[in-house]
């Protein structure tokens, strides 16, 4: 997917401005692709170039004048043929991620501070999402033809950031976990040294010789 694409797909629903279509990627479109409105604006120059869109001239009193850019015939079919194409899953990139995989190079607190960090930013999109669905989807029964699919859309992001959220609170509760227990394997392994021969025969005779006293050490140990 490009560019061209995400904004053949907006222009397709309402004919709009240069400067309304930055507003939607601003917003709606934005949520799931991203462009500066430099990038927007040289796209759209492009996409009228190659009769993909075309452009209607509004004067304005007292304003610059607009164009009101829209989809071509040409522009629709480009569009159907390449919703129509089979589309292979994103690949995923994302530094908390990779933070993550390499954690143990750091304590489990400073990750902690990360995953709070990345909680309250899918927080906020998530309640950015659930209000755009009580404003504008407040009846699904209702909804338009093109409102069903930007509702299908929408819902995709809510349970997308639903998800991120639970997930950040398994991370946090499992380095939580390993904060609580404090010393790693690695360094209790360094900060004992290693048996020797005599202390694991030594072991062993206790262990067939003493079973009670060990069981009733067990047992005492559990009770505490």
């Amino acid at each position: 997917m490009s560019l061209s694409h995400a904004i053949l797909a907006a222009i397709s629903n309402q004919s709009c401005s240069g400067y309304d279509l930055a507003k939607k990627f601003d917003g709606s479109i934005g949520f799931f692709w991203n462009a500066t409105h430099q990038q927007i604006y040289r796209e759209l120059i492009k996409l009228e170039k190659q009769s993909q869109i075309k452009a209607k001239l509004i004067h304005q009193e007292h304003r610059p004048d607009k164009k009101i850019y829209s989809l071509t015939s040409a522009g629709e079919e480009f569009l159907r043929k390449w919703i129509e194409t089979p589309s292979t899953v994103g690949l995923l990139k994302d530094d908390l991620l990779v933070k993550i995989f390499a954690g143990s190079v750091v304590s489990p607190q400073i990750l902690v501070v990360e995953l709070k960090h990345h909680y309250t930013q899918h927080l906020e999109s998530l309640h950015i999402y659930e209000a755009l669905a009580g404003k504008h989807f407040t009846d699904r029964s209702q909804l338009s033809d093109v409102g069903r699919y930007q509702y299908i859309t929408l819902r995709q992001g809510i349970r997308l950031e639903t998800e991120w959220l639970a997930w950040c609170e398994e991370a946090i509760e499992l380095l939580g976990m390993s904060s609580i227990m404090g010393t790693s394997d690695r360094e209790l392994l360094e900060a004992h040294p290693k048996p020797t021969q005599t202390d694991l025969d030594n072991a062993w005779v206790y262990t067939e010789t003493c079973p009670d006293e060990i069981a009733n050490a067990i047992s005492a140990n559990e009770a505490d």
